[in-house]
């Protein structure tokens, strides 16, 4: 990675259409052009004034499931698997005009939304992209589960994920990979959610997920996916590491280092992001890279 690289947005507006996994609900998104320093913002165009809602961690709120951002009172919800995509594809500021507040499921990967934005060029803007390059080890979590973050000699984003299941169709994964958007397009975006039968069953009980069905996401009974295929053997690790790409992508910069975790989700990489800018605010070491 050539460090400082110019900050990007997209040369002209895509769009993705679908239904919310949680909710059921028609929704479209339509990716906007934004201007250097814009950041990635989301825009509920389905409420009056059309609030707008910054996609920085200090907007995330708890929730199962899924990474929420709440601002003005509006939230946008399951928002992982887009971010990823801007993050994964280094687009640094784009509008997100949203009709519901739950974005498009899919298949419950980043597919749909990477390959959207890649009909699209990126158009470099005259800013540089800031930086926050680790320094020092990182842990947050317990034993069973964690996430850390090591520096790194070169200047590169690595991503490792350990991924432990009793399910036996699931097992054991791990899936690691510098993180580029060649990399991210082909390699981490096609990876799809994945739950446990007797998860998607209590989840339809509560009246969620109404409109999903065995072919829409990964669904593991104790033979494997039913009525359905991996598209990776290591698919679910996988899916773990986009979840980590979008969740990080709320520090607002590019980040060097090393990231491991083991049995995480969103809350604690959420965290990290969180332990990440508490400590360049005691030693000023995010910077635009010499």
């Amino acid at each position: 990675m050539a460090l400082p690289r110019k900050q990007t947005t997209i040369s002209q507006s895509v769009s993705v259409s679908g239904y919310g996994f949680w909710s059921g609900r028609d929704v479209e998104l339509k990716f906007q052009p934004a201007e250097a320093n814009s950041g990635i913002v989301f825009v509920r165009t389905d409420l009056p004034g059309q609030p707008r809602i910054p996609a920085v961690i200090q907007n995330r709120i708890n929730g199962p499931r899924r990474t929420t951002l709440v601002a003005e009172g509006c939230p946008v919800e399951m928002v992982e698997h887009v971010l990823a995509a801007l993050a994964g594809l280094n687009i640094d500021n784009c509008e997100i005009h949203a009709t519901r507040a739950e974005m498009p499921g899919d298949d419950g990967s980043s597919k749909a939304f990477s390959d959207a934005l890649s009909q699209t060029e990126r158009v470099e803007l005259d800013a540089d992209r800031k930086t926050l390059r680790v320094t020092s080890n990182i842990r947050v979590g317990d034993e069973n589960s964690w996430i850390q973050a090591e520096p790194v000699e070169q200047d590169q984003f690595e991503l490792a994920y350990q991924l432990h299941y009793e399910c036996p169709a699931i097992g054991t994964q791990t899936y690691q990979t510098q993180v580029t958007p060649e990399i991210f397009a082909s390699e981490i975006a096609p990876a799809r959610t994945f739950v446990l039968l007797e998860e998607a069953e209590e989840l339809q009980k509560k009246g969620l997920g109404q409109r999903v069905s065995y072919k829409d996401i990964l669904v593991f009974g104790p033979q494997g996916p039913i009525d359905n295929q991996v598209r990776f053997e290591n698919e679910c690790a996988r899916h773990k590491l986009l979840d980590m790409i979008g969740d990080f992508s709320l520090s607002g910069t590019d980040l060097i280092g090393k990231f491991t975790a083991s049995k995480s989700g969103h809350r604690l990489n959420s965290q990290l992001v969180f332990a990440l800018l508490q400590q360049i605010g005691h030693t000023n070491s995010i910077r635009k890279s010499a």
